[in-house]
């Protein structure tokens, strides 16, 4: 009797709904799932809940997959449930086969995104349907729709809590698609400025030329922190975006480079012994996108405004 009361009590449990749907039971097993994330067995279950009938624990097990909260899979023999994702249970709760296939084309590109006519050879749908799916998946805020600086006609997709990468964006010298020339040589400049006060500090050292030399090295942290106290950036600029400007002082001839015994890039202003040629000096210096740029396409040297404006 005592039995039979335990299980009615569990059945009763079970049919008693929270705000999102799923009972008591339900609840504790999705607990159990996240306790355990490399998965659970029916034998955790049993021994988690002795008092659950075998039938009514496949029931619930059943509902939780149609419903998206578990993947099944086996190991070493026996069948494992594990919690999924919960951002992908939303999708899969929420949405029907077309737009589960679409997401999970838009998933697999990653922060790179993918142009919605690859979207379209792998889903094999039609363009009016295929609108319509991108469009639900937006508004429901799975996926959102990038503006690429590679193609400033196109857009990319990409999942909605992502952060495009650099390539897509065209990274801190971007904005709106539009090339920061006039940032980038603020940059150039105070980056250049307070290598040369390195520069000038060493001189006055009296404790010989390697010294000298050595003290007048910076590394690249040290130049990221000194403009990040400038504060002259609306941006937050990393220190490979700061490496980036240096090497354009080295190829302007200003600075140059050298490792030090950790590895780290080290930086010391010079004295050019010739005056830098105009080649060196053309935006393709600082351009992120430079290795996608030849001459058909829509990064080519006969479209680039950046150009034109460098040589008039």
């Amino acid at each position: 009797m005592e039995t039979e009361t335990s299980t009615s009590e569990e059945h009763d449990k079970s049919t008693s709904n929270d705000s999102n749907g799923l009972g008591t039971i339900e609840q504790k097993i999705i607990a159990l799932a996240q306790a355990r994330p490399k998965g659970i067995s029916d034998k955790d279950l049993v021994s988690e809940m002795p008092n659950l009938q075998p039938v009514q624990r496949a029931q619930i097990i059943n509902k939780l997959l149609s419903q998206g909260y578990f993947d099944l899979f086996k190991h070493g023999g026996s069948l494992l449930y594990r919690l999924k994702d919960p951002s992908k249970t939303k999708i899969a709760k929420g949405a029907d086969n077309e737009e589960k296939i679409v997401y999970s084309i838009i998933e697999e590109a990653g922060n790179k995104g993918i142009w919605i006519r690859d979207i379209r050879f792998k889903s094999n749908l039609m363009p009016i349907q295929l609108n319509k799916i991108l469009k639900s998946l937006e508004t429901k805020k799975f996926i959102k729709a990038v503006k690429s600086v590679a193609a400033s006609k196109k857009k990319v997709y990409m999942l909605y809590n992502l952060e495009p990468d650099r390539s897509v964006t065209g990274g801190a010298w971007y904005q709106d698609q539009d090339f920061e020339a006039e940032f980038v040589d603020i940059l150039n400049q105070q980056c250049f400025r307070f290598l040369e006060q390195k520069r000038e500090e060493a001189n006055k050292w009296d404790g010989g030329p390697i010294d000298a030399r050595n003290i007048a090295f910076a590394s690249s942290k040290e130049v990221w922190k000194f403009i990040s106290d400038l504060g002259i950036s609306k941006v937050k600029l990393s220190v490979e975006d700061l490496e980036m400007i240096l090497n354009t002082l080295i190829y302007d001839g200003k600075v140059e480079k050298t490792l030090s015994s950790d590895g780290s890039n080290l930086y010391r202003s010079v004295q050019p012994l010739l005056t830098s040629p105009g080649l060196i000096k053309v935006p393709c210096g600082v351009c992120p996108v430079r290795k996608d740029c030849c001459d058909i396409g829509d990064v080519t040297p006969t479209k680039c405004q950046y150009i034109m404006e460098w040589m008039n």
